[in-house]
């Protein structure tokens, strides 16, 4: 089933690829900025999480050590959350995120592939799905209008730029539908916050990631 994965991974990221291309002049993300890459829940699949460790085995002993501790001050930090009954959604700076960089880039989640694309509404939104890095100056921001919430037209005829700002189905609902399932046959599996993962393996084995070293 991951080699079937890695197919739709391959097909996915050519149209991913594509649309970055194609608003490129809205995206400007750049090695270091990692904002995306903090305060949030970090949505995996069970398959997403088998290639996610695939890629952990891969990197030097200093670097899965480094990630280990991450792991473990989240899971500390979560479990004084839910201790304290605190009703607000536990998020979390992403425990493979190594001085502002990905560690695992080549193995990321099909979350962090499609973020700083608008993203078409789907059964959860009713509404075009902006990255929030466009409030903060970022991926769109020259072109959204933060009272509105919206494209400004004004904004985007200033730009002078000749391709116009676009939404696309890239929500991660989408990324994982049973219909990509079928076509690609593979299944997905459970899908939960990242950290979530390594919670319920960290009751089963007290150094979750250490049966995965080399």
């Amino acid at each position: 089933m991951l080699d079937n994965y890695l197919t739709y991974l391959n097909f996915i990221m050519g149209k991913l690829n594509r649309f970055f291309e194609k608003q490129k002049d809205y995206i400007f993300c750049k090695r270091g900025c990692a904002l995306c890459c903090k305060d949030a829940e970090f949505p995996y699949s069970a398959i997403e999480m088998q290639y996610l460790l695939t890629g952990f085995n891969t990197l030097e002993k200093e670097v899965r050590t480094k990630i280990e501790e991450n792991i473990k001050n989240i899971l500390e930090k979560k479990r004084l959350h839910d201790k304290n009954g605190q009703k607000e959604r536990f998020v979390y700076d992403c425990p493979f995120l190594i001085d502002n960089v990905c560690s695992i880039y080549n193995y990321r989640g099909l979350v962090c592939r499609s973020f700083g694309l608008m993203a078409l509404p789907d059964s959860k939104h009713d509404k075009v799905q902006a990255p929030f890095c466009c409030y903060k100056g970022l991926n769109y921001s020259n072109v959204m209008d933060p009272e509105t919430d919206m494209i400004s037209s004004k904004m985007y005829e200033k730009t002078g730029i000749k391709e116009e700002p676009a939404s696309f189905n890239v929500s991660y609902e989408t990324l994982t539908s049973k219909d990509i399932e079928e076509v690609f046959n593979f299944k997905f599996g459970t899908k939960k916050p990242m950290i979530d993962w390594f919670e319920t393996e960290r009751q089963q084995n007290p150094e979750p990631l250490k049966s995965t070293q080399n």
